[in-house]
């Protein structure tokens, strides 16, 4: 499909003063011939495939010197696209690969669009379909659970069972379609085995459904948000949980006066936690400002950390806070039980409607685990142990899934109901259709495009 182009692309993040590295992938037939009229290597070093060069890269009419660099050669098939493809190890930031990645295009490469180079690994045959996309959820990973449950679908965990699945519908059809155009000369079908074989697969099918609801955390993550009013510790709760200063800590109320974001992982899972500004009544317009973005981040968020003060307990304005959020889930955070004493805490009452509830005191680091855990607690139930996942599927996966499950059953229900063999055949193909959606033995041109479109230029 590809062998008439050539595409080129800056496969490393290009950071000012942030990389040494930075590399111009290219991959097609010309390839290796773009590479020889750029690259000079000097001495006798061998133009072989899986071999590093030494070199310089050149203006290929002015020999100009554009950068130092090692040329990688990797001939088809042993290469990630199963084409030619060459690597040009550049100097790191922004002009050595932008030039460099101007010459190649300049020889006749095209600029290869997003996710184009694992595009052609899929169609090549060098990667099923959801492998590709473990390669996206790899290179997105924001925690160790993710990264892990993306080398699974990487080394064909969730694509052995699939095409395990569809070759028993494959060969379940096989059966009844021979009984439909030869039934004189075979003998009766085995009704009892094939209803087995259909629970066996739709069991399969269940199971990697029930990890739909966790893959969608490793990858999204979870919004959680710090609400409350002026001075309760909000800013030192999120600095005692990132184990920073990420926040501004001081006793005058109001000091938070915007949306103050932490990247965290709890048991696996990657967690976004927003510091908002207190929400209270005020004449000063920035402050104003800050109290709504806390309100709309709160609407938006997962999660809502409720924080109130030991030493007060609940007022009217933790009232007014809750009602505008009971909505959402909520866990209390009752905070600065270090200055609390023991009668306070113990006669302290809030709404019976908050299921979780948490004592800190965040000045001291104290009460982080117990936080951590009524989250994970919140999430699915407690439930959810993403640091264990083994795999995840994904939303376009799921959904496949559940088409196919739903013409399994139907092919359940109508041979429970004697229906003649041709009805069986129907739901039959469904199934097969889209168990072979997720690996890309059955997949439209608009489903690859919609896939390939989400990854990023040069992977």
């Amino acid at each position: 499909m590809f062998e008439s182009q050539t595409i080129a692309a800056i496969a490393t993040a290009v950071v000012p003063q942030q990389g040494s590295i930075g590399i111009v992938r290219l991959s097609g037939r010309d390839a290796i011939a773009i590479a020889r009229t750029l690259f000079q290597a000097p001495g006798r070093q061998a133009w072989e495939s899986h071999r590093i060069l030494y070199g310089y890269v050149r203006h290929p009419k002015t020999q100009q010197l554009v950068d130092e660099a090692l040329l990688l050669i990797m001939q088809a098939p042993r290469s990630y696209t199963r084409e030619d493809v060459v690597e040009f190890h550049c100097h790191g930031g922004i002009m050595p690969v932008q030039k460099v990645l101007q010459l190649c295009l300049e020889q006749g490469a095209r600029l290869a669009q997003p996710g184009e180079f694992t595009l052609r690994a899929f169609l090549n045959g060098r990667l099923d379909l959801t492998q590709a996309e473990s390669v996206a959820d790899l290179v997105g990973s924001r925690s160790p659970a993710a990264v892990q449950a993306a080398l699974a679908g990487l080394q064909g965990k969730l694509a052995t069972p699939i095409r395990e699945a569809r070759a028993t519908c494959l060969d379940i059809l096989a059966e009844i379609e021979a009984r439909i155009d030869f039934e004189e000369d075979l003998p009766p079908l085995d009704q009892g085995a094939i209803v087995a074989q259909l629970n066996n697969i739709l069991t399969e099918v269940s199971q990697l459904l029930a990890t739909a609801d966790q893959g969608e955390l490793l990858r999204t993550g979870l919004k959680v948000v710090i609400l409350g009013r002026p001075n309760v510790g909000k800013s030192s709760l999120l600095n005692a949980w990132s184990r920073c200063d990420r926040a501004i800590v001081t006793d005058l109320p109001g000091t938070t006066r915007d949306v103050v974001e932490s990247q965290l992982v709890v048991g696996g899972i990657p967690v976004q936690v927003l510091d908002t500004a207190g929400i209270r009544e005020t004449a000063d317009q920035v402050e104003k400002i800050g109290v709504e973005r806390s309100r709309s981040a709160a609407m938006a968020a997962d999660l809502v950390l409720l924080v109130i003060e030991a030493t007060t307990g609940w007022s009217a304005g933790d009232q007014e806070i809750y009602q505008q959020v009971q909505e959402r889930p909520v866990i209390l955070v009752i905070n600065k039980t270090d200055l609390a004493s023991d009668k306070a805490e113990s006669t302290l009452s809030y709404p019976n409607t908050i299921e979780r509830v948490v004592k800190t005191a965040a000045a001291y680091n104290q009460g982080i685990d117990a936080l951590e855990k009524a989250i994970l607690d919140a999430v699915n139930r407690g439930n959810l142990q993403a640091a264990d996942l083994d795999l995840a599927i994904n939303q376009r996966q799921a959904a496949a899934l559940t088409r196919a499950k739903m013409s399994l059953q139907q092919v359940q229900e109508t041979i429970a109901k004697e229906l003649p063999l041709d009805f069986w055949t129907i739901d039959l193909r469904g199934a097969i259709q889209a168990l072979g959606e997720i690996t890309g033995e059955e997949v439209t041109e608009s489903v690859l495009d919609r896939i390939f479109s989400r990854f990023c230029i040069g992977k």
